[in-house]
């Protein structure tokens, strides 16, 4: 094959190629996929098969159109965390249902009266700071897996590590071609080997691990207080969404919000969610690493994606490697969540850059200020068992205090009138 031609998104690939291809998109979302479930505390077999089962799901949805593949979304993790130290991992399943039915809502909503209401809910100038906060909520999170909150730090935790974030960090910026893609399986991988020669990987669970094994399913229970705690995600969740879409259109040179739509797309990805949920899986979302793949390797066939969305089915039913996965420990994952915790957080920095966001502009110096503290500090709004706090009570005062300024505006209150 040319090196240089672009293979569109309804084209066929030979199988001699279809093969490697599609496992280099099973690899690229692998590292940052089965980190979520590490964090949540639940085995990564079910989330291998459902990022499989939604990503074909969504194929389907969009008609073969929207070359994407549906990995782990991080978005939850700081409002998910909450709601399992409270109530239960059921209970965020829950929660992960009811987003997902509101997204599905959403994309009727949006195929009936468009998106631009969005940026009146939420402007880049409130959504940046909320994205942010999505990461560095976290950061605590992530030093205290990789052991360094503990009151005497273990070397050996912190020389793994090292290990670990020194490879993601330098590879990101060192590795070429499809490696610059993966780093982060790199560095896992890296990692790994530094916790075996370290000592503490403990192999006796996948000696007793069969070599296929079912998925472990589980239902979801419903909590009013669960389920608001969860739901503001939904408006990070769909402008995650909509900047993946805009981005691939540019990739495959589409316009992908109009044909198949973004309602479509919206769906897709809502619809996997509530799925997910429902048999015990994480919430799932387009994944940027993929769409760097697709972007390197000027490949888009829709065929290659579901190809490797068949192979993450494949190896969520090998009971020996979700065993294996299993043994991967603490400081390895805290490695890998330290840079990847950033990221969020930068990213949300990047909304507000690509936005050319004013900050002469005291409207919107207020909004960012205002959800950047109200996140950080550590309030909480309670409304009878309801509890907000964090990001969730972050987006929500970042939505209230937008509406209000988009009222004043309309009546021409404001100096800026």
């Amino acid at each position: 094959m040319d090196s240089h031609r672009i293979i569109q998104v309804e084209e066929k690939v030979p199988f001699r190629l279809l093969v490697p291809l599609s496992i280099q998109h099973m690899f690229a979302m692998f590292g940052a996929s089965v980190l979520v479930p590490f964090v949540f505390g639940i085995n990564p077999a079910i989330v291998l098969f459902m990022n499989g089962v939604g990503t074909l799901l969504f194929i389907g949805v969009t008609k073969g159109k929207a070359p994407a593949y549906l990995g782990s979304s991080f978005a939850f993790l700081a409002p998910a965390g909450i709601v399992i130290s409270r109530f239960g991992y059921e209970y965020a399943l829950g929660g992960f249902v009811a987003v997902g039915f509101c997204g599905c809502i959403l994309a009727f909503v949006i195929y009936k009266f468009g998106s631009k209401w969005i940026d009146v809910v939420l402007p880049p100038a409130a959504m940046g700071p909320v994205v942010a906060l999505i990461g560095l909520e976290l950061s605590g999170s992530a030093a205290d897996t990789a052991g360094l909150l503990a009151e005497t730090v273990d070397p050996k935790n912190l020389t793994v590590f090292l290990v670990t974030l020194g490879v993601a960090v330098f590879g990101s910026i060192l590795f070429r071609g499809f490696l610059s893609v993966i780093p982060i399986l790199i560095a896992v991988i890296a990692g790994y080997a530094a916790a075996i020669g370290c000592g503490i990987v403990d192999f006796e669970e996948v000696a007793q691990a069969s070599i296929f094994a079912l998925p472990n399913f589980s239902a979801p229970k419903f909590n009013a207080e669960a389920i608001m705690i969860i739901l503001p995600v939904i408006l990070v969740i769909t402008s995650e969404h909509i900047g993946h879409q805009v981005v691939t259109s540019k990739i495959v040179g589409r316009d992908l919000l109009k044909d198949p739509g973004l309602h479509r797309s919206l769906f897709g990805d809502n619809f996997s969610t509530m799925l997910s949920g429902l048999i015990g899986s994480v919430p799932t979302t387009t994944y940027g690493e993929n769409i760097g793949v697709m972007a390197v390797t000027r490949v888009y066939s829709v065929r290659v994606i579901a190809g490797a969305a068949i192979l993450s089915i494949i190896c969520s039913f090998i009971g020996k490697l979700s065993a294996l996965i299993n043994t991967i420990p603490g400081p390895v994952i805290g490695g890998i969540s330290f840079l990847l915790y950033g990221m969020i957080g930068t990213s949300g920095l990047r909304i507000l850059v690509d936005s050319k966001v004013d900050y002469g502009n005291s409207r919107n110096l207020a909004l960012t200020s205002v959800i950047f503290v109200t996140g950080l500090s550590g309030i909480a709004l309670k409304i009878g068992s309801i509890e907000m706090t964090g990001m969730v009570l972050a987006c929500v005062v970042g939505m209230m205090l937008s509406l209000v300024f988009y009222v004043l505006d309309y009546f021409k209150l404001t100096n800026e009138n």
